[in-house]
């Protein structure tokens, strides 16, 4: 399922989520200024490396550009191509703002970067002797998720499903939609193997999970889980 839009309006205006995709987009078109050699190199220098991160190994001199702990910072900001981008920016757009409005401005920046830690140690952890770069913003944006979902389980959201060549538009509620999501990833989690690249699923349950868990703490009072969402 692809999601296009919720039909829930925020009552502010979400500079915070606006910053953050506009922030992605430019560095991944920094990204790609580089050439291919320079792009592969700057998911080497600013993407999370488990081994280097906790493993105790270094990179080379020539890529070692920011401390290993800096990187689970710089690597939500990286993509690893336009797919890879969009659909995380997608997702951010249609379940950020809400999640922004919920928390404020400043509450939700603090919210969204411990969601993206919380998923690189997940990813992490399991893996401390992996060479491979994690990179993207998938496991912030995850966080973000499970925060909609504690929220706003009722809201409907508007999802593309492709059916072979044939698409079909529905509406579901968002409990539907990111519940189905995130057994997705606990299967491919669970088929998927952590020596090979790929998708960082575990990244993803542990920012879905730390969005969980980290609402609560960061929520406005007046507002309230499990609402039914507004309507335009």
């Amino acid at each position: 399922m692809i999601p296009l839009h919720d039909d829930n309006p925020t009552t502010i205006t979400p500079l915070l989520t606006v910053a953050f995709i506009a922030a992605c987009v430019l560095v991944f078109l920094w990204q790609m200024s580089l050439g291919a050699r320079g792009f592969e190199a700057a998911v080497f220098r600013l993407g999370v490396i488990p081994a280097t991160l906790l493993g105790g190994k270094s990179l080379p001199p020539e890529l070692a550009l920011v401390p290993p702990g800096l990187t689970v910072f710089t690597s939500m900001f990286l993509h690893g191509g336009w797919m890879h981008l969009i659909g995380n920016m997608l997702y951010l757009w249609i379940f950020g703002n809400n999640i922004e409005d919920a928390m404020g401005h400043v509450r939700f920046v603090i919210f969204y970067l411990l969601c993206g830690v919380a998923a690189v140690f997940a990813q992490a952890l399991p893996n401390v002797d992996s060479t491979i770069p994690m990179i993207g913003a998938s496991g912030a944006i995850s966080g973000v998720l499970g925060a909609y979902l504690l929220l706003f389980p009722r809201a409907h959201v508007l999802v593309l499903i492709p059916l072979g060549f044939y698409m079909r538009t529905m509406r579901l509620p968002a409990m539907v939609v990111l519940g189905f999501w995130f057994v997705l990833q606990l299967i491919n989690s669970a088929l998927a193997d952590s020596s090979q690249g790929g998708v960082a699923f575990g990244a993803h349950i542990g920012g879905f999970i730390a969005g969980l868990v980290l609402l609560p703490l960061f929520k406005r009072r007046d507002v309230r889980l499990f609402a039914p969402g507004r309507r335009r």
